[in-house]
């Protein structure tokens, strides 16, 4: 069982069950908890501080979600990601960050450039010192600025609204891509299309850059399930 978790924090205002779920379902998008662990509950319970029954409640809920799966015998489980799951939300992603890069070329306005150019070092800064939480925070930080100086508030909500779904991918690929010079490089390539206010351009390696993750991740994800199925792990 993941070492991650911790044990919660109690409002009165909300109910346990909520709390428990809400708990898991953010361990299960952050990556505390992997894709295809098991859920016990009495050791869920254990470190969450809490008894079984909210523990049993959440994961319910969290399969009516497409979170969990259970296995008849064998319990809940962690839902593995498909690659039917990575190509259409990647799909839709490259589309949204292809056009947000497109609208916020002609629109950003020169703080904003600046914020991205201090983000993109940030995110550098995060490679040298392999701090992965902090590449991916800096990555989400870096995205959500082009998307904002697109003033398109409609585009931001539909971003939004995928947020949780790309950020299991995003940990995903972030923490087992061990080429992350080239994602600074990627990102360099948007910032200076979006600063010569070359729409298209920023387009193409908005796009670009979304794509190669989708590759990267499908690629990985067919070689641990020839692991599974060979019976290597």
């Amino acid at each position: 069982m993941n070492k991650d978790l911790d044990k919660l924090r109690l409002h009165d205002y909300k109910p346990l069950r909520e709390i428990v779920f809400e708990s898991l379902r953010e361990a299960i998008i952050d990556g505390k908890l992997k894709p295809g662990e098991r859920l016990m509950e009495v050791q869920l319970a254990e470190k969450l501080g809490v008894s079984r029954t909210p523990v049993r409640e959440a994961i319910r809920k969290l399969e009516l979600e497409g979170l969990v799966i259970m296995i008849p015998r064998k319990g809940a489980y962690v839902a593995d990601v498909s690659i039917k799951d990575i190509l259409e939300v990647l799909e839709i992603r490259a589309s949204l960050e292809g056009l947000a890069a497109q609208l916020a070329s002609e629109r950003i306005t020169e703080d904003e450039l600046e914020s991205l150019r201090i983000k993109a070092k940030e995110f550098d800064e995060c490679i040298k010192n392999k701090d992965i939480k902090c590449i991916i925070q800096k990555d989400v930080e870096f995205h959500d600025i082009i998307f904002k100086a697109t003033r398109n508030e409609k585009l931001i909500s539909i971003a939004e609204s995928l947020r949780e779904q790309v950020q299991r991918f995003r940990i995903i690929y972030m923490t087992e891509y061990n080429g992350s010079t080239k994602l600074s490089e990627e990102h360099s390539k948007i910032i200076e299309a979006i600063s010569k206010r070359k729409p298209k351009e920023a387009k193409y390696y908005a796009e670009i850059h979304i794509e190669n993750a989708e590759n990267y991740i499908i690629k990985m994800t067919k070689s641990k399930m020839n692991k599974r199925t060979s019976g290597v792990e």
